[in-house]
């Protein structure tokens, strides 16, 4: 395989906007009018979490899973088992410098946000935390996907979004990573892995993440209904993956568009907001 191609299968292009989604919707909500969004810091920050920060938390991921990923049949499909090669290793500490390089110019009170962006995407993955085979504390960890986007509306706004926002969306990655773990229960179990889709089983698991995604849309409800509405449409999916018997695996790619979608909406409403008040 090419350099370039093992650096984009390294980033998982499908999941680019995991991070900079985020970004790009805190940067949003965080400013009070258009001007606020043109911004060289901002388009530094939304160009790193789309490319670098990814090539650096699945760098990680994928180096520290060597041992066992030859179990996991995503990693002869969409994704490449890590075979020691060094523009993995390479990419993945360089992408770990460049965000560092970024935080002496973003405020003080930001910079807590991605500092704890980089520690969890590590101890995600590196011994001796471990935290992915980690029941439970694998699916609370994963609330570092919304650490950038946080940190990117104190940029902007000097000041955090609405608490109820962070809960909420903290209990929307929770349930998206345990979503995201059930096509990997038999493969784990194999592998002797715990996580929390292993302890809980599909249904089990399918029942954690609908109870995550409806805490998720209440706290959104909280401070604007019109956002809770938006996110009661991943419980409402989950019962319809359930009801009309979809297989997970399947459903589970789907997601990158989805989330994708109701991205998209919260950002031009959040520019409708700024723009029309």
């Amino acid at each position: 395989m090419s350099t370039l191609g093992t650096v984009i299968i390294r980033s998982r292009p499908r999941f680019w906007l995991y991070l900079a989604g985020p970004v790009l919707v805190g940067l949003v909500f965080g400013s009070t009018g258009l001007d606020d969004l043109v911004s060289p810091l901002h388009l530094v920050l939304c160009l790193y979490f789309l490319l670098p920060a990814n090539l650096y938390l699945y760098g990680v991921n994928d180096i520290f899973d060597a041992d066992i990923d030859h179990l996991n049949p995503k990693k002869t499909g969409r994704e490449r088992r890590y075979r020691g090669d060094r523009v993995t290793l390479l990419v993945t500490i360089g992408g770990l410098i460049l965000g560092i390089a970024i935080l002496p110019f973003v405020p003080a009170q930001a910079m807590v946000w991605f500092v704890g962006f980089f520690i969890l995407a590590g101890a995600y993955s590196i011994p001796p935390l471990r935290l992915k085979r980690r029941p439970f504390l694998d699916s609370l960890s994963n609330g570092l996907y919304i650490l950038p986007g946080v940190g990117a509306y104190v940029t902007v706004a000097g000041d955090l979004p609405p608490v109820a926002i962070i809960i909420g969306a903290w209990m929307w990655t929770m349930a998206m990573h345990t979503f995201s773990a059930i096509p990997d229960i038999q493969p784990d179990r194999r592998g002797g892995i715990q996580t929390t889709a292993t302890v809980l089983g599909e249904q089990g698991a399918m029942v954690y993440c609908g109870v995550c995604w409806m805490i998720a849309a209440i706290a959104f409800m909280l401070v604007d209904i019109r956002g809770g509405l938006l996110l009661g449409v991943y419980p409402l999916l989950l019962s319809g993956w359930s009801i009309g018997a979809i297989d997970i695996d399947r459903a589970y790619w789907w997601y990158p568009a989805i989330n994708a979608g109701i991205g998209m909406v919260l950002t031009i409403y959040g520019l409708w907001v700024i723009t029309y008040g």
